[in-house]
């Protein structure tokens, strides 16, 4: 709401976010994110912009209510529909999906972000990250399974004590009866999922749809043939994988080599 209101005020006063981004000190790209929701407003630019695009107190009265969002806002369509979901199939190949990470994990991942969040965002983004995780403890529980790229078993985000401790993480989830994890080799000659990272679901209704996400937002696949065509991709990918305990096997080899 805050973000639709800056921008109905800028554009009223004529002004391009770049013009705004100079008197408040943002990049025009921080401005826009500022208006699509995916970033709360710092330093003055609350007092700032209502003072230059006379607002006149509406976006300090808007202010007030700004608290540090949990999800970008393309996300958090998709945060719901898994949170009830029956079933979750996730082939991660960049690093180990939000799912399964421990909290120093998540912390460390979220200080990749470029431009870098502020504290409280860091910490907002980490809390709901590790809060989605009760989907997996939830009753009735659903099925759950992951197909993970091997090499990211071995990127040490935020160190290699993070990342020893992220795979013992790691090991206790392989156990859980309802969550399968797989992993793809790096020497497999035949790969289904060159195309990239994907999520599939199937609804408390049990229906089915995908998810995908790429720089700047996540988009949903349910129409045919894509989702179908997705939903076989997988089959593909879980059958070329180790199978969950020479997958478990592996895990517990590279933590032991840290």
């Amino acid at each position: 709401m805050f973000g639709s209101l800056l921008r109905f005020y800028r554009e009223r006063a004529g002004m391009t976010q770049e013009a705004l981004g100079k008197y408040v000190g943002y990049s025009k790209s921080q401005v826009a994110m500022v208006e699509r929701g995916e970033r709360p407003p710092k330093g003055k630019l609350v007092e700032i912009a209502d003072e230059v695009l006379s607002a006149q107190g509406a976006l300090l009265t808007a202010g007030k209510k700004l608290r540090a969002p949990r999800f970008p806002s393309w996300f958090e369509d998709y945060a719901e529909l898994e949170a009830k979901a029956s079933a979750i199939y996730m082939y991660a190949n960049h690093v180990i999906p939000g799912l399964l990470q421990t909290e120093a994990f998540a912390r460390a991942v979220f200080t990749q972000e470029s431009p870098p969040y502020e504290e409280d965002e860091l910490e907002a983004r980490t809390a709901a990250r590790i809060e989605r995780q009760r989907v997996l403890r939830r009753r009735p529980a659903p099925v759950v399974g992951f197909v993970l790229e091997e090499h990211i078993l071995k990127r040490p985000i935020g160190g290699t004590h993070i990342l020893k401790d992220q795979l013992a993480h790691l090991l206790e989830m392989c156990q859980q009866r309802n969550i399968t994890v797989q992993l793809m080799p790096t020497n497999r000659e035949v790969h289904a999922g060159l195309n990239g990272a994907m999520i599939l679901l199937e609804t408390d209704e049990r229906r089915q749809i995908a998810y995908a996400e790429a720089p700047g937002g996540g988009y949903f696949v349910s129409e045919q043939p894509y989702l179908g065509n997705l939903f076989a991709q997988y089959g593909i990918l879980r059958a070329q994988a180790l199978n969950p305990e020479e997958s478990a096997k592996l895990i517990y080899e590279v933590s032991h080599e840290l």
